[in-house]
């Protein structure tokens, strides 16, 4: 399998979890304003996963432009973050119904923090693959934001239960670092 066909596939399968995560999407019932204010937790949830979802897109994009071929770890590799990913929208819908509740805000962390180390793990199969001289491991270096997101899921989890509030806060706080584009694949590839 070329590199080509596993990105075409992955990118068809994000598409289709956005999809579903903005179908899990209710209107509230009524023609005020005043009545959009139900549906303010499950907007929150959807905008937050939304973020979180372009960015594994962004970097898993970046990622495999960096790479010259795949073998059958990076499938399965790649196959264990799309897991991750794919229940998403279900943790999203849940936490927005339950207007950010405990449970459901740890176990959307949960989510979060196997998603991340599965695009660790798919990143690590990646470098094997090519080398830790090659343009991908050169240009991710100590992945230092990777540490870092899985780090605050970790304190984010269980913080969900004494302060759920928090723990989003936390969870928005990864997706602000990781907005801020990382160049480095890019410049590499550049020079």
């Amino acid at each position: 399998m070329t590199k080509n066909r596993l990105e075409a596939f992955s990118d068809g399968v994000l598409a289709v979890i956005i999809t579903i995560m903005v179908l899990e999407m209710k209107s509230p019932h009524g023609a005020t304003f005043d009545a959009l204010r139900s549906v303010i937790p499950i907007f929150s949830s959807y905008v937050l996963s939304f973020v979180m979802l372009a960015i594994y897109w962004n970097n898993h994009h970046h990622l495999l432009h960096a790479v010259e071929r795949v073998n059958g770890a990076t499938l399965w590799a790649n196959f264990h973050l799309l897991f991750w990913l794919s229940l998403v929208p279900f943790t999203t819908a849940w936490m927005g119904d339950n207007d950010f509740s405990s449970r459901p805000v740890a176990l959307y962390g949960i989510v979060l923090l196997l998603a991340a180390i599965a695009y660790f793990i798919l990143t690590r199969t990646l470098i094997a693959l090519h080398g830790k001289s090659s343009t991908l491991a050169t240009s991710i270096g100590r992945d230092t934001k990777g540490k870092i997101s899985i780090a605050i899921y970790v304190v984010a989890i269980p913080l969900a239960f004494l302060h759920p509030a928090l723990a989003a806060i936390c969870y928005t706080v990864v997706a602000i670092i990781w907005l801020i584009p990382d160049r480095r694949i890019e410049k590499r590839l550049a020079s």
